[in-house]
């Protein structure tokens, strides 16, 4: 019988090495998000692993606990982020998601969410609940182009001859935070920290971009997006309301998709969203089509409609109501203490 998973003794090049060779890995997988969760937030990192009989890695999760008073206690791969989940064989997938389930049973877990970018038999319940957008990509700017309709070229052509220019870069942070806080605020929903960003671009310098698009010497638009193999996803991003009219937004995904081209990169992933909702109107309209996520779930519940707090949802839809008439300060100082419990 093979041994059982079990919290992961190794290092975190064994760790990466192994991840980045499995189906399903993403950039949420590698290690080094371990110790900006466990440094940002204070979160408990419980990163199993299972290994063969030769002691070679045989599967790896991510999991971590989010647990307060107020929302609730959760073990998820991964929080904050679209992806996470086992990676590795299938047995080795099953012992550690196994382990996972025990761990969030004897700990008394509302919910174990295993956030995973393919199907996988976990003998777990699965939630469709989130979608997202991919769109794949020429291999050159000039192909690019050619697949927008001509809409959406007059579109992504309109902040640009207003003035609108794109600037990708690691000092593009303090910008970016400041375009994404207030449209958080504006929405209704506590913003993370900037220290969160500031830690992102710092470990992963490489692989995370960031970008905002500049107006008359003003942030306006901005973007946080990350690379792993032949994919990237746009994770974060943000337009301020008062200029839709010029869709400065439009020029911000042009320029990180012709990034990506430059960059070798075939897969465009607009990040996750609610089917129907207005964020997946705007994502289809650059011609890429829906893919499912396989969020698989254990709720403590046995509730089938299990899922980690939402602000559309139940007592919490009170929230956003309330939270878009704050001042702004007063938002950004009270948001990332409430936002870091909120997976």
């Amino acid at each position: 019988m093979s041994p059982p998973g079990v919290p992961f003794d190794g290092t975190g090049a064994e760790w990466d090495a192994f991840a980045a060779g499995q189906r399903g890995f993403t950039h949420y997988h590698r290690y080094g998000w371990k110790e900006l969760i466990e440094a940002t937030f204070g979160h408990e990192c419980v990163y199993l692993a299972a290994r063969d009989e030769s002691g070679a890695l045989a599967a790896v999760l991510p999991l971590v606990r989010v647990k307060s008073l107020v929302f609730g206690h959760f073990l998820v791969s991964m929080p904050f982020l679209n992806y996470g989940g086992p990676l590795g064989t299938a047995d080795g997938v099953s012992r550690v998601t196994e382990a996972a389930a025990a761990l969030a049973r004897k700990d008394g877990v509302g919910l174990l969410e295993l956030r995973s970018a393919i199907e996988r038999d976990v003998g777990l319940p699965v939630s469709h609940r989130k979608i997202t957008v991919v769109l794949d990509l020429p291999g050159n700017r000039e192909a690019l182009w050619k697949i927008f309709s001509s809409k959406l070229r007059s579109q992504i052509r309109r902040p640009a001859k207003e003035g609108v220019e794109v600037r990708f870069g690691p000092d593009q942070v303090g910008p970016f935070y400041e375009v994404f806080a207030r449209h958080m605020r504006d929405l209704g929903t506590p913003v993370l920290p900037r220290r969160w960003f500031e830690a992102i671009a710092e470990r992963f310098p490489e692989d995370a971009w960031v970008a905002c698009a500049w107006h008359e010497g003003n942030p306006v638009a901005c973007g946080v997006g990350f690379r792993w193999g032949s994919e990237f996803e746009l994770t974060w991003a943000s337009s301020l309301s008062r200029l839709n009219r010029i869709a400065p937004n439009m020029l911000l995904y042009a320029g990180f998709m012709e990034r990506a081209i430059d960059a070798g990169i075939s897969r465009f992933n607009f990040g996750r969203c609610t089917a129907g909702s207005g964020t997946h109107r705007f994502k289809l309209q650059w011609g890429g089509r829906d893919e499912q996520l396989w969020w698989y779930q254990q709720s403590a519940r046995g509730d089938a409609e299990a899922a980690t707090p939402s602000p559309d949802r139940g007592a919490f839809s009170l929230g956003p109501r309330v939270w878009k008439h704050l001042p702004l300060g007063l938002a950004n100082r009270l948001g990332p203490g409430i936002v870091r419990f909120i997976p």
